[in-house]
């Protein structure tokens, strides 16, 4: 890679503002072998890098990324292709956050792809009564291998994907069932709200579907002066007084196949007609199994991801979305108390 070197009376580091943030690597590969292609193509998906257009490729930069597009370039040039690693910032055109969003993307594919392995080996577990030596083995196998497949898209998901708490989730209970055949109580004790009043809320950077629904829940029924705080998911250890959601380990997230929203519904009894709608839209958007298919949740997907891509700052997410969440629950709550009484006989 070659530096240009800053003209005279420059500054050989570029402004705070001006940073560049990505590295990027444009190839040229010969048509044949077709193998070699694809070959590069796995190499780069292993990596995390998407592409910006054909035969393009960004990634976030770092020392590891450059060293691993390094390693590229050089199968790439061995190979008989031409390849050039740049560092870029993007002045017009694409914005960082449609860069971002292109990582999001291809995280929730594969991690919408995991999701559904995991279901499949769930159905499994609920089939089966008690398992042979050789069946146990071979979920024992199966399991291995979801966990090795998280962590490695864990370990690209370098823009916090939504996805991976649904995946995280399921698997720590596959772990579970697997560990303990024993059916868990399908009635959790109802939490006395007021002990959750005056505790400062926790969850992951980047809010959205689940996470903004949950914090308008907890604000508007549980305490209107709730306090939220968003960190990095990583090694984080709550404080005295702070419960998590949305987050692994936390006290309130995904529970099988139901996302956080539908967690806190159910365990602080919370329940209405409106309320159920607003969580069948919030799951569908957060979990992506259409499992309601409720004609008002592509506009609400929409909705949120404007705000996703028009705000960074979480605070404006989360009072952005509470407007939306406010008006979705006043339309349902009329639409159910509108609706004609269904008569029986004739009329």
């Amino acid at each position: 890679m070659v530096k240009r070197r800053p003209a005279r009376g420059q500054s050989s580091s570029p402004p705070a503002a001006a940073a560049t943030r990505w590295l990027v690597l444009i190839h040229q590969i010969p048509p044949k072998p077709d193998y070699f292609r694809v070959k590069i193509w796995r190499r780069l998906q292993r990596l995390g890098a998407v592409a910006i257009k054909n035969s393009v490729y960004a990634l976030p930069r770092s020392e590891q990324a450059q060293e691993d597009l390094q390693w590229v370039l050089r199968e790439v040039v061995n190979g008989g292709g031409e390849a050039s690693i740049c560092e870029a910032r993007f002045v017009d055109g694409l914005a960082d956050e449609q860069v971002e969003a292109l990582f999001r993307t291809a995280r929730e594919d594969d991690y919408a792809e995991l999701v559904a392995e995991a279901r499949k080996v769930a159905a499994e577990l609920g089939a089966l009564g008690a398992p042979s030596a050789e069946q146990k083995a071979e979920r024992d196998s199966k399991l291995l291998r979801l966990k090795r497949r998280l962590g490695e898209i864990v370990a690209v998901d370098f823009f916090d994907a939504p996805g991976r708490q649904t995946a995280e989730g399921l698997l720590k209970e596959l772990e579970e069932r697997q560990a303990e055949p024993a059916p868990r109580s399908e009635e959790p004790p109802t939490l006395d709200r007021k002990t959750l009043v005056g505790r400062r809320w926790v969850t992951r950077k980047a809010v959205f579907v689940d996470r903004i629904a949950s914090a308008w829940l907890v604000r508007r029924f549980i305490d209107p002066n709730a306090v939220f705080k968003f960190v990095d998911p990583e090694g984080y250890r709550p404080r005295a007084g702070e419960l998590r959601f949305d987050m692994f380990d936390a006290e309130f997230t995904h529970e099988g196949d139901r996302c956080t929203f539908e967690v806190l519904l159910e365990r602080l009894a919370l329940d209405s007609a409106g309320l159920r709608a607003v969580a069948e839209i919030v799951h569908d958007i957060d979990l992506k199994d259409g499992k309601f298919g409720r004609p008002e949740t592509a506009g609400v997907q929409s909705l949120l991801a404007g705000i996703a891509m028009k705000y960074r700052d979480d605070r404006i997410r989360l009072e952005r979305g509470f407007a939306i969440f406010d008006d979705l629950l006043e339309f349902f709550s009329r639409r159910t108390r509108a609706a004609p009484v269904k008569r029986g006989g004739r009329a």
